[in-house]
């Protein structure tokens, strides 16, 4: 049975409607062919590694660069966003060190669960609508949201690289809808962040070679979320009390004074997550971590990474009553967090270290332990 076609004006309005009414907070659309400066720009940034060990990106490199390539039929992208921007300032948390700071996006339920339902609704009222084929994508395909949401006018990339927005700052969760309806595009957002560098500025390891570049081999979001090995030891220090990712950049952003707008269409941080203590982040065991961040993106780095990042942290507090724990940790049956550990009590008891030095090095069999404890804070 054929589908009547419909004005598309109204199609847009009832569309936009139910976004809101299922708590979407930004909602634009763009042509599938909006950003034909993507394949160059992808590129440059993978020739130059600033993707460091996250070979997907280059993998997935001919179909991210457009959604052409990921889906022939893709004539429009619908770009949906979400305002989680915290309740509280997360810089407030670098001054209390026996706190372990998860980045806000972490806060809350995994947003691909969230946001992914949300998504099929809309996408499915515009299938219903119109007739018109439709795909849903919420960070899990190559799809490069962030340039896609600029042309649908929900705000800008900036400096950063994160997607800024006048109604709601750097806080905005997003996800596509793809689909081969051509429909009238918005006017794309225009690059508001004029001569300010506060998100470059505050960078505690320069990870932002120039304005709108960012290398994520100085980057402490990657290293505590997608790295899978050891912390290189010069960014040790500079990942302060930050467990799970890095919102220093994000945070600091002008354009977040207008983020708390949508309160009711907000999430919500989990209590747990706000203020957990490094004392007891450092004793869960697989099925405490499992059990804790349950639902959580923090879950899919696993124990191990996790505790490696608690380690690292503890090691920065200049907390000497953490020194027991960290002991328990050196005989971990994972090497990295082993190595974590040796870290961390070289620099809350470094005579209590060397002590240990030969005994432990006796029954070592992993090289980059053995290296920890040959290694310098």
């Amino acid at each position: 049975m054929s589908v009547p076609l419909l004005d598309p004006q109204k199609l847009i309005a009832e569309l936009r409607s139910r976004a809101q009414a299922l708590g979407f907070d930004a909602f634009g659309i763009a042509r599938a062919d909006a950003r034909p400066d993507l394949p160059d720009k992808l590129a440059h940034a993978l020739a130059e590694g600033w993707h460091a060990d996250m070979d997907w990106m280059a993998e997935t490199e001919t179909r991210r660069a457009d959604p052409r390539r990921l889906w022939d039929e893709a004539r429009s992208v619908i770009l949906l966003g979400v305002n989680y921007g915290p309740d509280t300032d997360p810089m407030t948390l670098l001054s209390q060190p026996d706190i372990g700071i998860i980045s806000a996006y972490a806060r809350n339920r995994d947003y691909h669960d969230i946001i992914k339902g949300r998504l099929k609704e809309v996408a499915g009222l515009l299938a219903q609508r119109a007739g018109a084929d439709v795909k849903v994508f919420v960070d899990t395909a190559p799809l490069m949201e962030k340039p896609l949401a600029e042309a649908a006018g929900l705000g800008w990339q900036g400096k950063h690289s994160v997607l800024v927005s006048r109604d709601f700052g750097s806080w905005l969760f997003l996800g596509a809808i793809l689909t081969s309806l051509d429909l009238p595009a918005d006017k794309p957002g225009t690059q508001s962040c004029g001569s300010c560098t506060r998100c470059l500025d505050i960078c505690p390891t320069n990870a932002f070679p120039a304005p709108f570049r960012l290398d994520a081999r100085k980057c402490l979001a990657y290293y505590s979320v997608e790295h899978k090995g050891a912390i290189p030891r010069q960014f040790r220090r500079p990942m302060g009390n930050r467990v799970y990712g890095c919102d220093d950049c994000l945070a600091v952003c002008p354009w977040n004074k207008f983020a708390s707008i949508s309160r009711e269409a907000k999430l919500r941080s989990r209590p747990e997550f706000e203020r957990p203590a490094l004392a007891e982040l450092v004793q869960l065991d697989d099925a405490g971590f499992r059990a804790l961040f349950s639902g959580s993106p923090v879950k899919r780095i696993g124990q191990a990474r996790f505790l490696r990042n608690v380690l690292i942290c503890i090691g920065n507090s200049g907390d000497a009553g953490h020194v027991p724990a960290v002991l328990d940790r050196l005989d971990d049956a994972s090497p990295l967090v082993r190595g974590a550990a040796i870290w961390a009590l070289r620099r809350l008891d470094p005579e209590r270290a060397d002590g240990l030095r030969q005994a432990h090095l006796a029954r070592e069999g992993d090289e980059t332990v053995r290296a920890e404890w040959d290694g310098t804070v």
